[in-house]
């Protein structure tokens, strides 16, 4: 870890995770010496599986969703002074050795979102994921004003702002999505995509993400995002032109960068 990565905070969030957030958390300790999970409600005793470890244990009382489980982190980490605020899973899909990559990213493109885009061996993801990922690109893309990469990870870096964005809508997986869209807005951040590897068929536990009514639900909300900005087409067209913005560079041994 590098000086540079002293203003960093990896906020995890975390449901019923206590079969893998244990190997997760210490994963994302040997990676930043700040990490903060919230245990949001959980009943199969994740906040246990967390015993000695150094970090910031957090906890709703009941299940709250993912939003509300960021907001509570990302307050946390900011009150601790985070300049940066990265973002993992607690079931394993996310790769803390890629973190480093990530922040990599993050002080090459400052203000921006770095995203950690699920792009290597893609053919591990379910063909039904694949299509709602896409699907989801397509019209956050339309939202936010340029098109981006696998806009529903959670391995994320979020510049301290962003973090601190206030009246960010939505619950569970639609926070991730407008908060793409508010900083957007707002600040003028785009996405840039970190390719890391496709980790699913691994012996996780089955994902959160309903790919039907989660897609519904962020669907419906990014649609209202469109249409109160107004100028639709306009508006499409623009984002067709601004391609992704993709920061592949290997992180350089011995350094978090």
């Amino acid at each position: 870890m590098s000086g540079t990565d002293a203003g960093v905070v990896v906020v995890i969030p975390a449901y019923n995770e206590a079969l893998r957030i244990r190997a997760v958390a210490t994963e994302a300790l040997a990676a930043c010496p700040r990490v903060i999970v919230v245990d949001d409600g959980s009943t199969d005793g994740t906040a246990a599986e967390l015993a000695g470890l150094p970090l910031t244990l957090l906890g709703h009382a009941h299940r709250r969703g993912k939003g509300e489980a960021l907001r509570t982190g990302f307050r946390a980490a900011l009150a601790a002074g985070a300049e940066l605020v990265a973002t993992m899973d607690g079931d394993g899909q996310h790769s803390a050795a890629d973190l480093p990559r990530l922040l990599a990213a993050a002080r090459a493109h400052p203000g921006h979102i770095v995203i950690g885009a699920r792009l290597r061996q893609r053919r591990q993801a379910p063909l039904h994921r694949r299509l709602a990922n896409g699907f989801g690109d397509w019209g956050i893309a339309w939202a936010c004003g340029y098109r981006l990469l696998d806009s529903q990870s959670g391995q994320r870096v979020y510049p301290a702002d962003v973090a601190a964005l206030a009246d960010v809508a939505g619950e569970g997986f639609v926070f991730e999505a407008d908060l793409l869209i508010q900083a957007a807005r707002r600040l003028g951040s785009r996405c840039v995509a970190v390719p890391v590897e496709t980790r699913y068929d691994q012996g996780f536990r089955k994902s959160h993400f309903r790919p039907l009514s989660d897609l519904a639900r962020i669907t419906s909300h990014v649609v209202r995002r469109v249409l109160e900005r107004g100028q639709v087409l306009r508006r499409y067209a623009e984002a067709r032109r601004n391609p992704p913005l993709v920061h592949d560079v290997p992180a350089r041994s011995g350094r978090g960068a």
